[in-house]
């Protein structure tokens, strides 16, 4: 009877050794068996403090995993809550090994202020915004929109090896903040009822790749979702006709618009403001001006960003315009991001 437990236990060890020699290594506890195991790491570092603010940013996700050969959606998930507010949140990815391109629309904002096509043709996963209305003049938008980002890496191998397998998906962020701004030189009270502010531009619908699809009979005429008067301190140098300013009253109008693309820029997006009488005081194309502070702004080794590596980081934008004596924009100079830029040969 021992002779047989111990062949018996002998016999264990030697099954245990052929199993671990199988798998090519110890198994994982929460695996139990030789497969591997796939999870996808979402990062969203492409913003001016070059961190990682994913769990503080984004708060749903939806993956699409393709199969490169076919252009068909294989796999696809979607998650939200609280797991995501926690830093090193992973999704489970339940695919065969092989290499696919993993394609995600994020933020709360693709299921709401936005709307994804529901396909399995991933170049047909576009993003539209839908939160806008239709009128006969076009089409406006007047609201915060939620927040969205869109990731996407190619040709990623899902090894067919024992194991746990993170793969990672960067996110550039889609929505932007505009804050504009409108000052008199002279300091005397400005009232926001007196002016219509409004950003133009046809960038309403992002292509799978994040790219915008432009369609002119799509253009975009965003409104404030909030306008308002105030007052604002700033320091204009004085001189024998005009003392400093250190105080201003100013009217204030936030946007909320999508994509910002460098590539159409200078017949694309403008800034316009009309006075009560409905004539344009101002208009200047968005995309240009902002890039005008783009110097200002590096990685943290101090290597410059590209003209669109600067509008995937940058999420939020201010520019101020100073009107004269006469209610008409003093066009010699701006405040960008509170920058001060000087202008020149600068035409309504």
């Amino acid at each position: 009877m021992k002779l047989f437990n111990r062949l018996y236990s002998i016999t264990a060890l030697l099954a245990s050794a052929f199993v671990f020699t199988g798998c090519n290594g110890l198994i994982y506890d929460d695996e139990g068996d030789c497969d591997p195991y796939y999870k996808v790491k979402f990062v969203y570092d492409t913003n001016l403090k070059f961190t990682d603010a994913f769990s503080a940013e984004v708060f749903e996700v939806t993956l699409y995993v393709v199969d490169p050969a076919t252009g068909r959606v294989v796999w696809q998930k979607h998650e939200s809550g609280d797991a995501l507010r926690r830093d090193g949140y992973l999704m489970d990815v339940d695919i065969d090994p092989g290499r696919y391109t993993l394609l995600a629309w994020c933020g709360e904002g693709h299921r709401s202020s936005f709307s994804v096509v529901d396909t399995d043709i991933h170049t047909d996963l576009r993003c539209r915004l839908s939160d806008r209305q239709i009128l006969d003049s076009g089409h406006e938008s007047s609201s915060e929109l939620r927040r969205l980002y869109h990731g996407k890496s190619d040709n990623v191998e899902f090894e067919d090896e024992q194991g746990t397998h993170v793969k990672t998906v960067r996110l550039i962020k889609d929505t932007n903040t505009v804050h504009i701004v409108l000052q008199h030189l002279s300091g005397e009270n400005i009232d926001h009822r007196d002016y219509s502010f409004t950003i133009e531009g046809d960038n309403g619908h992002m292509d799978y790749d994040n790219s915008l699809i432009y369609n002119p009979a799509e253009r975009l005429t965003y409104r404030p979702y909030d306008v308002y008067s105030g007052t604002a301190g700033i320091y204009l140098p004085g001189d024998e006709n005009r003392a400093a300013v250190v105080d201003v009253s100013a009217a204030v109008a936030h946007f909320s618009v999508s994509r910002l693309m460098e590539d159409k820029r200078k017949e694309d997006v403008f800034v316009k403001i009309y006075n009560k009488d409905g004539e344009k005081i101002v208009q200047v194309p968005f995309i240009d001006y902002a890039l005008l502070v783009k110097g200002k702004y590096k990685r943290p080794d101090g290597t410059p960003l590209t003209d669109q590596e600067y509008l995937d980081y940058q999420d939020d934008y201010s520019m101020v315009f100073f009107l004269d004596e006469h209610n008409r924009w003093q066009n010699t100079h701006i405040y960008i991001n509170s920058w001060r830029v000087i202008l020149q040969n600068t035409d309504i």
